[in-house]
């Protein structure tokens, strides 16, 4: 993916990425003390502003009461997706949206495969994570389950006549298999799933509207729409809004890690927390564009929220990694499932990039687990004129790069933007303005081309003394260089999308700014610290790929290894693409 057309053939690196933190584009309201109930916390004013556009209109009374008992629908097995083995990635958060045509966006890790564009009998209406993160299933109003990567498919109900509809789907501990609710509270177990009880015969003052699994796996709970809480196994009882008047309908549930609590979630985002499940903010007195459809716990403390337009909500702990409230897609998200073991690529899988040079010649197998497609034609400002082909080979799971270098000084691009009104000697001003609207072009071309993709690569490469010299020299080069990265990483941000950097800990340092230490390892005067980087150009042997990802030699920018790169030629198993290697992240 070099910039220079005449140089697609050298590789000498990109630069690192910026925060993966979510940058807020509209002001997070004031903070007001919390509407505290005797069932939970009602609403908070604290919320972390997500997505672009998810803030808009809410409230209403809607009292609701409890009911209770348990009854055994026969369990029953149907067809479903498939299986793929997959490596367990290291701890890092991550989630997944499930939208109801099936499609599947993931943030801070992989998207394993998806339903859409395959026409539904029924609506996906919930959506479970593996343990070990290295897959997921989604249901369908019928009972149609669909699996994807290590996620086993362990039977459905998808060709069985239900009473109800299934509304939601939970994974046991092991992986090994899941339950489905309908929403009379009837339970179907699939797998090493097992029964513990429902209220599937049982009169219901309001609908289930979804359920959590305990730790173990030897119970969990069943929620209404009123808060009603019905638990079974080793699920305890810590408490409900089943008696409590309520300005909007209970649409999910998450269960605190150790089992002990558990939250519901409104559709206005009103949290309520029972147990030893803490209040870190909701969006209960805030105006949303689109309602909220469920939540999920994080494994680094707090929880998230998302709404129909898949704008994320984040709080405590749980990282803001992306959304889709500024792009949504054809059908509304009904679901999110968080994991604690993400990737945007599954560990140790190999695969490709491809961009502008492979127009017009045979394409990469499609679907690899790692596809990376160019967006522009080999510079900033431009379109990659074979985009949507590439894209479509690389299926749901694309993820792009961008062209960034440095700034056209006195170019229209440069001398406005957020940054404001920029004088013809603020190079850093014109820089910043540079790298945020050329990744706004790039963006806005993507979308319109039809594709979303939620992983967006910087290359940084180029410096001063190379053969294609791409970036200004000098101290205060390099610091309008820097500026241009930074524009480029807040408007990806700004999108909702993840941002990293593709380049070598030479290029980058001299990009940027470093100087070379005694050992030859750089330390590099600009950082991003956790931001994702791809590793170029390393040698092809095979078994030197995994090295790249942990010696701190090859790393920079104090980011965190995805990808390592070699150039396609006799002998690589890409030939005759440049490959990639997934690191565990």
């Amino acid at each position: 993916m070099f910039q220079a057309k005449n140089c697609r053939a050298r590789r000498a690196a990109l630069a690192a990425v910026a925060a993966l933190a979510a940058t807020a584009l509209m002001a997070a309201p004031a903070a007001a003390a919390p509407v505290s109930t005797s069932a939970g916390t009602a609403s908070a004013a604290s919320t972390s502003a997500g997505s672009p556009g998810c803030l808009m209109t809410c409230a209403a009374a809607n009292p609701g009461t409890v009911g209770a008992a348990s009854s055994q629908p026969a369990s029953t097995s149907g067809a479903g997706g498939s299986v793929s083995a997959q490596a367990t990635p290291a701890a890092h958060p991550g989630y997944y949206l499930a939208a109801a045509d099936g499609g599947v966006y993931s943030f801070g890790t992989g998207n394993l495969g998806q339903v859409r564009p395959t026409p539904l009998n029924k609506p996906i209406v919930g959506v479970a994570s593996t343990p070990s993160g290295g897959g997921y299933w989604m249901a369908a109003s019928d009972g149609g389950v669909f699996s994807y990567g290590v996620a086993g498919f362990h039977g459905s109900t998808g060709n069985v006549a239900l009473n109800k509809p299934i509304v939601g789907i939970a994974g046991d501990a092991t992986g090994g298999g899941y339950w489905m609710v309908a929403s009379d509270g009837g339970i179907f177990q699939f797998g090493d799933a097992a029964f513990y009880g429902s209220t599937g015969n049982v009169a219901l003052n309001k609908p289930i509207v979804g359920m959590a699994a305990t730790p173990d796996g030897k119970g969990y709970w069943l929620v209404a729409s009123d808060g009603g809480i019905f638990e079974f196994g080793d699920a305890a009882f810590y408490g409900s809004t089943g008696n409590v008047a309520l300005n909007k309908p209970i649409v999910g549930m998450a269960a605190t890690p150790d089992g002990k609590g558990y939250w519901l979630v409104a559709s206005d985002g009103g949290i309520f927390e029972f147990g030893d499940a803490g209040f870190y903010g909701s969006t209960g007195n805030v105006h949303l564009n689109k309602p909220i459809v469920g939540m999920a716990a994080s494994p680094t403390g707090g929880y998230w929220l998302v709404a129909t337009d898949g704008g994320i909500f984040d709080f405590g702990g749980a990282p803001y990694l992306g959304s889709t409230g500024g792009a949504p897609g054809p059908a509304p998200i009904i679901g999110i499932a968080g994991t604690g073991f993400g990737a945007e690529y599954p560990a140790g899988t190999i695969g490709t990039d491809v961009s502008w040079p492979q127009c017009n010649k045979t394409y990469p197998a499609p679907g690899n687990p790692v596809s990376v497609v160019g967006v522009n034609d080999g510079s900033e400002f431009s379109s990659n004129p074979c985009y949507a082909s590439q894209a479509a080979n690389a299926g749901p799971n694309l993820t792009v790069y961008i062209n960034v270098n440095a700034v056209a000084q006195g170019d229209a691009h440069a001398m406005s933007g957020p940054a404001g009104n920029c004088a013809a000697s603020d190079l850093n001003c014109q820089g910043y303005n540079w790298g945020f609207n050329s990744a706004q072009q790039s963006v806005a071309f993507s979308y319109a081309t039809g594709y979303r993709p939620t992983m967006w690569w910087l290359d940084v490469e180029g410096p001063c003394g190379f053969s294609s010299v791409l970036w200004l020299c000098g101290t205060a080069g390099q610091a309008s260089n820097a500026a241009v990265i930074r524009g480029a990483v807040d408007d990806l941000h700004a999108n909702g999308l993840t941002a990293g950097i593709y380049s070598t800990y030479v290029q980058w340092a001299d990009i940027t700014g470093g100087h070379q230490n005694a050992d030859g390892s750089y330390t590099d005067y600009v950082n991003f610290p956790g931001l994702p980087i791809w590793i170029a150009t390393v040698p092809s042997s095979v078994a030197s790929w995994p090295g790249y990802c942990t010696d701190p030699m090859y790393s920079f920018a104090q980011g965190s290894p995805w990808l390592v790169q070699w150039l396609g030629g006799s002998g690589s198993p890409t030939d005759p693409y440049d490959g990639d290697y997934a690191c565990a992240v």
